[in-house]
C-alpha cells in the first residue's frame, strides 16, 4: 500500500510539473510583443512644414559627428 501511494504522488508531481511547463510555454505565445519605442526627429521641409522623421531611417542607426572642416566646406558650398 505504501509503495502504491509513492507511485501515485510521483505521478501527480510529474504530471503537475509537465502541466506547469506547458502552461508557461503556452502563456509566452499569448503575451503581446512590446513595440520598440522609435526615436523621431523634427525637421522642416522646403515649403516650411514641420514633419517628424524616424531617426533610424534618417541616420541609418549610426550617428557620426562631422568635423569642423567638413562643416566649413559645406557652408562654403551653400553660399557659392
Amino acid at each position: 500500500m505504501d509503495n502504491d501511494n509513492k507511485l501515485q504522488t510521483r505521478k501527480k508531481f510529474i504530471g503537475l510539473g509537465i502541466t506547469a511547463a506547458t502552461l508557461l510555454t503556452a502563456f509566452r505565445f499569448f503575451i503581446p510583443e512590446k513595440k520598440k519605442k522609435t526615436e523621431t526627429v523634427k525637421m522642416l521641409t522646403q515649403d516650411g512644414k514641420l514633419v517628424e522623421v524616424d531617426a533610424e531611417k534618417l541616420f541609418g542607426g549610426k550617428r557620426k559627428k562631422i568635423t569642423d572642416e567638413q562643416l566649413k566646406n559645406w557652408v562654403n558650398k551653400k553660399q557659392s
